[in-house]
């Protein structure tokens, strides 16, 4: 167990007690968001139709309704240490504190924007009709790195735990 304690406290030393790290998250956030000339703001009133079940169909390839997408989407997004730490940075930060939250969240949406239209992208149908994708489908049939779409699937579950 301690060889596992110091693996993990190597790996938050390179991502997330690193100086470099926000700044990484916020570029590349900038970066999609200037590339994708603003896909939140422009795309706003169609992701609003497309949750509110305007293009649904029952023909469409597919488990769930778009609705649901999100919700689920969202659930692995946002969950109680995003809750209880808002409040705590609040407390800590002040109104500064919730600025930068509003300027991570804009730039987030298009992070997660393209992370999921990866994810659609690269999905597969499995033998029994469902469709299965995620992050490492992506980095295994778009980046061709199926050792990272593993360790990337191993750290969601191991993550999932706790």
């Amino acid at each position: 167990m301690e060889g596992l304690y110091s693996f993990l406290i190597l790996i938050d030393s390179f991502l997330g007690s690193a100086d470099w790290f926000p700044y990484a998250l916020l570029g590349v956030g900038l970066f999609f968001t200037i590339y994708l000339k603003f896909p939140q703001i422009r795309f706003f009133k169609h992701a609003w139709q497309v949750v509110t079940g305007k293009f649904d169909k029952e023909s469409d390839p597919g488990d769930t309704t778009h609705f649901r997408a999100l919700t689920t989407a969202l659930s692995g997004t946002v969950g109680t240490g995003n809750i209880s730490g808002v409040a705590f940075a609040i407390f800590l930060g002040g109104p500064a504190a919730l600025f930068w939250m509003w300027v991570t969240a804009f730039l987030g949406m298009t992070t997660k924007f393209v992370e999921v239209t990866l994810s659609h992208k690269y999905r597969v149908k499995t033998e029994d009709g469902t469709m299965a994708g995620g992050p490492m489908y992506y980095m295994d049939r778009r980046l061709n790195m199926k050792w990272l779409a593993v360790a990337f699937a191993i750290a969601t579950v191991v993550s999932s735990f706790g």
